[in-house]
């Protein structure tokens, strides 16, 4: 990070406004893909990507199998399994993209590690469990099989928040003082939710308390407020919820996930958005995430200004959106992972950060306090059944 004082030396000229770099293609992308679920996520949004970035997806398996065979035409897919064995058996199947509820992904990673000998690595779904403990499983699972591990993260890869990251990274905004999402939109809640009592800070606030790991490293604390959503009948703990990440700095990064968003109807959706700012002491960014507009294609965006040119404002543009389009960069980090033999950037142990913080999260709720970080991450290892 760039010292207080250092960005007023350049002269605009100076400044490297190429914050649109498209996201890095693999250098081998031909791996046979191997899908496992067949809902919304991988039909519309992972499939929808993959087949936009030429990406070799050889089979299809899903629960209900006339399911996974009505995708697999729609997105001409060869193959479809009946089991997961047979699709572990398969050789045509390198990577496994796994987009199954999180509760199921565990005895899926301990099938692939021990049937999958010609496996080369994995993508799971984000939350890569409803725990931490279970997530941490998974890794140990992986790492034991040395087999590469990446979580779909897929926010880290939205175009607002890479543009904004190169900014940070560069020393545009200085020593960031405070960063904010302000939420104001309805997920869709799958059905398979019901049965965790864990629902915003489990698979919403995921992605934003990922991304402010993403931008600024790993917080000391986190405190939760969180009242029940009045949308949602079923059984949950957190529904509107509320929180502040404490770093060392002195950083303060903080959320308002509102997944209530005003009584919504058919005359009027409220107006649904997701903004984010960071201050800096030498400069400011905001933008918006274009998700609450889906399936309309509505880019995210940034606007920024730098203490190295005083009153100038800075806005870029581009065509690609977070869904589907950002959801080629998690499979090209794995596999540039896979092709250079080092771990993907989203990796296994990378995320245990952020599900460490989510548990912590649920802690501070439950307690009522804040609650360091440290005490889920210093928790006894999770040692996984012998494969």
């Amino acid at each position: 990070m760039k010292t207080q004082g250092e960005v007023h030396k350049r002269s605009f000229v100076d400044l490297d406004l190429n914050l649109n770099e498209p996201l890095r293609k693999p250098g081998r992308s031909d791996f046979g893909i191997g899908a496992i679920g067949a809902g919304f996520i991988m039909r519309d949004v992972h499939l929808k990507a993959y087949a936009e970035a030429g990406y070799n997806v050889s089979g299809i398996l899903s629960k209900t199998p006339a399911i996974a065979r009505e995708v697999a035409g729609l997105r001409r897919i060869p193959q479809v399994y009946e089991t997961l064995g047979e699709m572990l058996q398969d050789p045509a199947i390198e990577i496994l993209d796994i987009a199954v509820p999180p509760d199921q992904q565990l005895e899926i990673v301990r099938q692939a590690v021990r049937h999958g000998d010609h496996l080369k690595g994995i993508l799971a779904q984000k939350p890569l469990a409803v725990n931490y403990a279970d997530a941490a499983e998974i890794v140990e699972l992986c790492k034991q099989r040395d087999l590469p591990l990446a979580v779909n993260q897929n926010m880290r890869y939205d175009q607002s928040i890479r543009a904004l990251k190169a900014l940070l990274t560069r020393g545009y905004l200085g020593e960031p003082v405070l960063a904010t999402v302000d939420m104001r939109a309805v997920p869709h809640w799958q059905g398979w939710l019901q049965e965790y009592h864990r629902l915003t800070l489990l698979n919403m606030s995921i992605h934003h308390i990922d991304s402010f790991r993403y931008l600024f490293g790993e917080p000391e604390s986190i405190f939760v407020s969180a009242r029940k959503d009045p949308r949602t009948h079923f059984a949950h703990d957190d529904g509107i919820c509320l929180y502040i990440l404490e770093y060392a700095s002195g950083l303060r990064a903080a959320s308002w996930d509102d997944v209530w968003a005003g009584p919504r109807n058919d005359r009027d959706d409220m107006s649904p958005y997701i903004r984010w700012r960071v201050e800096g002491l030498e400069g400011l960014a905001e933008g918006t995430l274009g998700w609450p507009s889906y399936p309309n294609r509505s880019p995210s965006t940034l606007t920024f200004t730098t203490s190295a040119q005083p009153g100038v404002w800075i806005t870029p543009r581009w065509r690609d959106v977070w869904f589907p389009d950002a959801f080629q960069g998690p499979m090209a980090d794995l596999m540039n992972a896979i092709a250079s033999k080092t771990q993907p950037d989203t990796n296994g142990e990378d995320n245990l950060g952020t599900m460490a913080i989510v548990e912590a999260g649920y802690r501070s709720m439950y307690e009522h306090r804040p609650v360091a970080i440290s005490e889920i991450r210093d928790s006894s290892p999770v040692v996984p059944s012998k494969t």
